[in-house]
């Protein structure tokens, strides 16, 4: 995965609460092979009209918002079902980073294996950061740091530890596994000296 250390980017916000996974990728779109991109079915209930027209005033539809990188919503984003599909739409999308109060649990994981940051800000900065937006389009998501810079507004943001180094490095669990190689051996041989007991036998 590409690193994700300092992204500047357009914000495109997105003012909703509770915005679950069956939204971000309603079901009937995932049997569409993932090489053929899963971007144009984001949101796709919301973005569009039954006849597939657009709806001009969504966030997503806006021209402003087409090279965002960064979606600013409110809680409880990615809550719902366990579907990876629901990243894979807004990664193909172009996003790179969600800012919200909070997350699926799931959504958040499915979204670190895939190089996107899940970044929890506190409600008040989350709405600080949405009427920022209406004058002040550009972000900057530093990762290192944890902050989150919106015009003149600057906010701090968490993230799981473990998440931010395999994101800041973009590593995957295998990467992040043989990083800590000596720290496995060494464990592994000190347990098997204080619980022989418990080592595998080899076969005689």
């Amino acid at each position: 995965m590409q690193p994700f250390i300092r992204l500047e980017s357009i914000g495109c916000p997105l003012p909703l609460t509770g915005v679950d996974t069956d939204q971000l990728i309603p079901a009937r779109f995932m049997k569409r092979s993932r090489a053929e991109g899963y971007g144009g079915y984001l949101l796709h209930d919301l973005r569009f009209e039954g006849e597939g027209k657009p709806i001009a005033d969504f966030p997503l539809n806006q021209p402003l918002y087409q090279s965002a990188e960064v979606l600013v919503a409110r809680r409880n984003f990615g809550s719902g079902s366990s579907r990876e599909a629901a990243v894979y739409a807004l990664a193909d999308f172009g996003f790179r980073c969600v800012v919200a109060p909070s997350f699926g649990d799931i959504f958040a994981s499915n979204a670190v294996n895939n190089g996107l940051l899940p970044a929890r800000v506190s409600e008040a900065d989350c709405e600080a950061l949405l009427a920022g937006l209406a004058t002040q389009n550009r972000m900057v998501v530093d990762l290192e740091a944890c902050t989150i810079v919106c015009g003149n507004l600057s906010v701090p943001f968490e993230v799981d530890p473990v998440w931010r180094t395999k994101l800041l490095n973009g590593w995957d669990d295998i990467d992040l596994t043989l990083s800590r190689q000596a720290e496995i051996a060494a464990f592994t041989a000190s347990d098997a000296s204080l619980r022989p007991w418990m080592a595998p036998r080899r076969p005689e």
